[in-house]
């Protein structure tokens, strides 16, 4: 949420001025994303350390996200909260400190043929952690409540104590209605959203999920609301149509359906198609979710409600013997990538507040919103609403229980609350590999940048390409491995 470049020279004599939207002295200077609902606090009470915060603007007693960079003589500290919202990226290059939420800025200080094995085996894997480490050597993600340290003697990051988790449900007292309780505390945390110019959006995708938030933001009584979703193609999107309809009318919104499979992977006009610079490991589906988030620009929502981490809360699972998921099987490793799996769980990030892959989920999804301007709140991982959801009996999550109920209370129809299949992305994807994937992966086999590093094997990538283009459909693990590919060619 926060870009900045630090030099160590300036902070000796510090003079500090805010000219054209950021803070500026000598050659450093820190600067807030363009997001409206971002504040900036400035604090010199202790010169020559100087204090920035850039945090949401709500009101007294809410929970905010928010880094804090402390700037003294020799000294550049930088600290997180625990929303991770959009996570800040870190790169030291001799004396200065280059920051941002957007990693393709820093991408005149990084170089594409040095790559972190680890990470790189971690994604061709799908074998996703939690963590500082970036696929890029000497660039550190600012995991969420995490702290970074920049002196002569180089930069370090440095993890926080393991949260503290209701490790087991809990029975409810006599009387308590969950459904009330939920309600409540949902309502609540979209309630504390910063503060917008009348105008919201809310990702609509027609499951219970995204209903859930769109009920709570219909109770909450902006003035303005949009929603947005990508809508899927055949019988699963007849229905999808429906539900979408059922809650856009029983909330009143002024909606914007966008089809999804206009937009798929790799498409024309996209930001891989385009060479443009770009996250390597960032979400499958920009292509798509760019279309939706420029449509909330258009519309002037400063703030975007989306239904990221219902599945993540309605798990369950024992925190205290949670196994990590075994490695898929990938035809086309090459050597550095194989010997590398032993170390994919080297310099994990211990256990957070809001639930492992929806912080990660954050750093994929949400920079996109911060481009346009736009502030992403997912108030269904609110810390309240996860300790809740962590002492619920069990009965109440099992197949989002509770979530199902609450919508059946609104009025919804059964459809609406217990779809009989509900929209999935896979169609979307195969299309996306069949039309414009395997033209890349055909370009791999000859010249590519993970080969030549020793990631993927280009034989066996022609293998799975001859496959692909003689079956009825396409394995969904090529786009790991063309995503890598086409962002690292990005940089180059």
């Amino acid at each position: 949420m926060l870009s900045m470049r630090l030099c160590l020279a300036d902070l000796d004599r510090p003079y500090w001025l805010f000219r054209e939207g950021r803070w500026v002295s000598g050659a450093s200077w820190i600067k807030s994303a363009s997001v409206p609902v971002l504040g900036t606090e400035f604090d010199d009470d202790q010169y020559p350390s100087v204090t920035f915060t850039v945090k949401e603007c709500k009101g007294a007693g809410a929970v905010f996200d928010f880094v804090t960079v402390t700037v003294r003589p020799g000294e550049v500290r930088v600290s997180a909260g625990l929303f991770g919202t959009a996570p800040v990226y870190l790169v030291a290059i001799g004396d200065v400190l280059h920051a941002s939420w957007d990693l393709a800025e820093l991408y005149p200080h990084i170089r594409a043929d040095r790559l972190v094995a680890r990470v790189v085996a971690r994604a061709l894997t799908r074998q996703h952690r939690y963590t500082s480490d970036t696929l890029f050597d000497g660039v550190f993600r600012l995991t969420e409540r995490a702290a970074a340290l920049f002196t002569p003697a180089g930069l370090t990051v440095r993890y926080p104590e393991s949260a503290e988790h209701v490790l087991s449900p809990r029975s409810l007292r006599t009387g308590v209605d969950p459904v009330d309780v939920f309600d409540a505390l949902l309502s609540e945390a979209v309630r504390e959203a910063p503060t917008a110019a009348g105008c919201v959006g809310v990702e609509l995708s027609g499951g219970a999920d995204s209903g859930n938030v769109a009920l709570a933001v219909r109770g909450v009584g902006f003035h303005r609301v949009h929603s947005f979703g990508l809508l899927m193609d055949g019988g699963m999107g007849i229905d999808q149509r429906a539900r979408r309809q059922a809650l856009v009318d029983h909330c009143g919104f002024a909606d914007t359906p966008v089809p999804a499979m206009r937009y798929p992977p790799f498409a024309p006009g996209g930001v891989r198609a385009l060479g443009e610079p770009h996250d390597p490991a960032g979400a499958f589906y920009q292509e798509a979710f760019d279309v939706v988030r420029a449509q909330a620009a258009v519309h002037g929502c400063e703030v975007v409600f989306t239904g990221s981490g219902g599945d993540e809360i309605n798990a369950h699972h024992s925190r205290t013997n949670t196994a990590l998921p075994e490695a898929t099987p990938v035809p086309w490793l090459g050597p550095r990538a194989t010997e590398a799996l032993a170390d994919v769980n080297e310099r994990l990030a211990p256990m957070p507040v809001l639930p492992v892959p929806t912080l990660m989920a954050f750093g994929l999804h949400n920079p996109g919103f911060l481009r346009i301007g736009i502030w992403p709140v997912s108030p269904l991982v609110h810390p309240r609403l996860v300790r809740f959801m962590e002492q619920l009996p069990h009965e109440h999550k099992q197949g989002k229980a509770l979530f199902r109920e609450r919508l059946r209370r609104a009025g919804m129809p059964e459809t609406v609350a217990s779809p009989r299949e509900p929209e999935n992305f896979l169609g979307v994807m195969e299309a996306g590999l069949r039309a414009y994937g395997l033209r890349i992966l055909d370009g791999m086999t000859r010249e590519s940048v993970l080969a030549d590093l020793g990631y993927v094997e280009p034989k066996a990538l022609a293998r799975a390409g001859a496959v692909a283009e003689r079956s009825p459909t396409v394995s969904d693990l090529l786009c790991d491995v063309l995503s890598l590919e086409v962002g690292l060619r990005s940089l180059m």
